[in-house]
């Protein structure tokens, strides 16, 4: 695995075409560094990130390629000059700003991934993977988490009454008879093969302690 040194140099390391290209569209130290900055971890991230999510060390890795002293800070300026910063970068990555076409989007890859997969990390990386494929910004992480936890939740609560319903009153009965103790202390459940065979593998199982 590459070293955090290498990792820096890699992804956030400015070409001299970048530097040029933000130097030509700014006016100042500060503007030039948060237009390049808000570039490179855009094309890391494939979003914009808060400042408080950027870590220091990014901060300066992209300073000192821009050779600009510890006291320069990046600054957009006004919020209009932020916000057109933000189209300048979406426009050179070819990459567009559409949250409700975004969310909607990742809703569905979710909803049919979770037919199949139940792992919240990897309905999410689904989404990720159909929003880069349509070129279109990323949607923070939180909203992504939260669409997968609720859509999982409606797409497990209807394959479970799905099952429910396929089983019938007598199979239902069946299983709610399976789990009824009988005089020795052990349920129908307990007595079936594949039970045993839980009970007895080598498989090292959850306690509760760590």
């Amino acid at each position: 695995m590459p070293s955090a040194a290498a990792r820096l140099h890699v992804f956030f390391t400015p070409s001299p075409e970048e530097v040029a290209w933000a130097e030509q569209r700014t006016g100042s130290p500060e503007s030039c560094f948060a237009l390049v900055l808000a570039l490179k971890c855009f094309q890391k991230m494939a979003r914009f990130p808060s400042p408080d999510e950027i870590p220091e060390v990014v901060i300066d890795h992209v300073r000192r390629c821009l050779d600009l002293a510890e006291d320069v800070w990046p600054g957009h300026g006004s919020s209009p000059s932020a916000k057109a910063h933000r189209k300048l970068v979406r426009q050179r990555q070819g990459v567009k700003y559409d949250a409700g076409r975004a969310r909607a989007i990742a809703a569905v890859a979710i909803r049919k991934a979770a037919q199949a997969k139940n792992n919240p990390a990897d309905l999410i990386n689904v989404a990720i993977e159909e929003l880069l494929r349509l070129r279109l910004e990323l949607l923070g992480y939180t909203t992504l988490e939260d669409l997968a936890t609720s859509i999982r939740a409606e797409v497990n609560a209807t394959i479970f009454a799905t099952i429910v319903q396929r089983m019938g009153e007598a199979g239902r009965a069946r299983m709610e008879g399976l789990l009824v103790v009988g005089p020795d202390g052990k349920s129908t459940f307990n007595r079936t093969p594949r039970a045993r065979t839980f009970r007895s593998s080598p498989w090292p199982r959850y306690s509760g302690s760590t």
